[in-house]
């Protein structure tokens, strides 16, 4: 089954597929070790990783497994990160939910922003009932970012990551369709969150 990926709006984003244009930016992003100091994976080094990132998310999409969506600000249009669902399943109803976010835009509720979109299509959309989420226990902001959206922490996954020799421990965070309170305006501040179906691609 196919999933088409949305075009979503809100105040100050535009949520839409990747393209081609999208690999610089994208390696940009993913080749910062500051950016992914809580990741699951160590930063790009091959700018070919970018290209391959972006075939997969078609390969999702036509699997009908996910969604990964490019998240630009619509004041100048400026590519910022990404928000995506993986792990879909029609039959549980659930999916996971990642996100990464470039230093420059960190502290301005984007990642909360996009979240909340992405959220709201999925509960709408895809009728879904549970979206999980995973962050390393250090990643504070982003579990804050969760907390706002309504996902409550459910546990820990002890020393499950182990990237450059640095072992790391992760919250899992779930969130149940009866709990989601879509609000008009959701904004908060952070990074990136780490479900491992989300690692970037080899």
């Amino acid at each position: 089954m196919t999933l088409s990926t949305p075009e979503l709006r809100t105040a100050r984003l535009r949520l839409r597929p990747f393209t081609d244009a999208d690999t610089a930016p994208l390696y940009a992003l993913h080749s910062s070790a500051h950016v992914l100091r809580y990741w699951d994976s160590p930063p790009w080094t091959d700018p070919a990783r970018a290209q391959r990132f972006i075939a997969t998310c078609r390969t999702v999409e036509e699997e009908g497994t996910g969604a990964r969506l490019a998240v630009d600000r619509l004041s100048d249009g400026a590519f910022i990160g990404w928000c995506g669902l993986t792990n879909w399943n029609p039959d549980f109803r659930s999916a996971s939910l990642g996100y990464v976010f470039d230093t420059a835009v960190w502290g301005h509720g984007y990642a909360t922003e996009t979240a909340h979109a992405v959220l709201r299509w999925a509960f709408d959309a895809l009728d879904l009932n549970r979206v999980q989420a995973e962050t390393d226990t250090r990643n504070l902001a982003s579990a804050r970012v969760l907390e706002k959206l309504g996902f409550v922490r459910e546990g820990t996954l002890r020393e499950d990551c182990v990237v450059n020799g640095d072992v790391s421990d992760s919250w899992v965070f779930g969130l149940l369709h009866r709990e989601w309170h879509p609000t008009a305006d959701s904004q908060e501040n952070e990074a990136c969150t780490r479900p491992r179906p989300l690692s970037p691609p080899g």
